[in-house]
């Protein structure tokens, strides 16, 4: 098999509320740390848990609604890919940080408010998916749903 697969899943919960920015040409921009964390029993039959920290960053709609809606401690569905920047810093040294760039976002519910929009109801997704425009092209000649009358 051919070929190469980046792709990351995970549920967690907003470690801070997103920050947002705006670039250049308009584009928006949101990034906030989401916690995933792993509980088992060691061989001692204690309890341990072992929480992991990612850096979120989302783009154009989907960081609108992250900006709007999302709040420290929501919990969150997102899927991704990994990708890592790279930057020196003030004395010349260079830095790396892998982030996951998401293009699905799936509110799952607020510790804040139990009865709170984010939380799924009948017929309600709440998820939100960023199209990523360069793939709409590439895909848009083999998807023929489009011209289907339903």
């Amino acid at each position: 098999m051919a070929g190469s697969l980046n792709k990351v899943m995970l549920i967690g919960n907003l470690g801070k509320d997103p920050e947002s920015r705006e670039m250049s040409d308009g584009t928006k921009m949101a990034k906030f740390p989401i916690a995933t964390t792993e509980t088992y029993k060691n061989r001692q039959g204690e309890k341990v848990s072992n929480t992991e920290w990612h850096n979120i960053v989302l783009w154009r709609g989907l960081a609108e609604v992250a900006i709007n809606w999302l709040k420290k401690g929501d919990s969150v569905y997102i899927e991704g890919k990994l990708k890592t920047r790279s930057w020196e810093d003030e004395s010349g040294v260079k830095k790396y940080a892998t982030d996951i760039q998401a293009d699905n976002l799936s509110m799952l519910g607020s510790k804040r408010e139990p009865d709170s929009f984010s939380q799924s109801q009948p017929g309600n997704q709440n998820s939100f998916e960023e199209k990523n425009q360069s793939s709409e092209k590439i895909n848009d000649s083999s998807n023929d749903d489009d011209d289907l009358p339903f």
